[in-house]
């Protein structure tokens, strides 16, 4: 294996678990406060970008690191999402 497979593969790696501290700590937390919704958003539509252009120049490494990446991303949003709805009805009920 050439070095530039080997720093593909683990650029690959750590690009694809980057996001799994962040949905930890968001749901032992179950807070969202200084999370940015817009990042998480931005990140996703930048990844399914990445992924389609990784497709048309034939990169496995990056194909798999895009797709490995969305599905993270979708499960932060998909938290984020969950609390902060948990989180506006409990004020709602508050408030009544």
């Amino acid at each position: 294996m050439e070095l530039s497979d080997i720093l593909g593969w683990t650029a690959t790696i750590l690009f694809s678990v980057c996001f799994i501290p962040q949905m930890l700590k968001t749901y032992r937390t179950q807070t969202i406060d200084g999370l940015s919704f817009r990042l998480l958003l931005v990140s996703f539509i930048a990844n399914i970008v990445a992924f389609w252009y990784a497709t048309l120049i034939k990169q496995p490494p990056l194909q798999i690191k895009y797709i490995i990446a969305l599905v993270f991303l979708a499960g932060c949003i998909y938290l984020y999402l969950r609390i902060y709805f948990k989180d506006r009805k409990t004020k709602t009920e508050q408030v009544i």
